[in-house]
């Protein structure tokens, strides 16, 4: 008999089998996975022969087929969604999980007043800005003044 008896030998095959279980179950491999910030986009090569590109929650993420095969990917939300590419005959040739953050750097200053929200970039003076989060009139307020300021910068005016 072995050092470890008839039931300890049991027990480390049955570890064994959990750990070779877990090792198959894990979720998608950090190639599968690309992160992009909210706001922010990201370029993404293409195996040859796509013709058909599927966005999983396009509020989350959209993407946009350029020539030579790339793929722009743009954070639209917060979460997780997925992209799959399609050859002409309906094949999967591709899947992408996308995680979309919030967006990041030194410049980005949130102010918090009670539960509302703002969020200013202050590079090197603060200015309003837009984000995912902030307060519904602060959020709109900004939205509108960016809009209205747009609309009289176009064409013939």
């Amino acid at each position: 008999m072995s050092v470890l008896g008839r039931r300890g030998m049991r027990r480390a095959v049955f570890a064994l089998a959990l750990l070779c279980a877990a090792a198959l179950n894990h979720g998608p491999a950090q190639a599968d996975m690309m992160t992009v910030a909210v706001d922010q986009a990201s370029v993404l090569k293409l195996p040859g022969q796509v013709a058909t590109i599927v966005i999983g929650n396009p509020m989350i993420a959209d993407a946009s087929l350029q020539r030579g095969g790339l793929l722009v990917v743009t954070g639209k939300g917060y979460g997780a969604t997925n992209i799959v590419a399609l050859d002409r005959s309906g094949n999967v040739v591709m899947q992408k999980t996308v995680q979309v953050l919030g967006a990041g750097g030194d410049d980005i200053v949130t102010v918090y007043r009670g539960v509302e929200r703002e969020s200013y970039s202050c590079a090197p003076d603060c200015e309003k800005r837009i984000t995912l989060g902030d307060s519904p009139a602060y959020f709109n307020g900004v939205l509108a003044q960016s809009g209205a300021r747009n609309s009289a910068a176009g064409p013939n005016k």
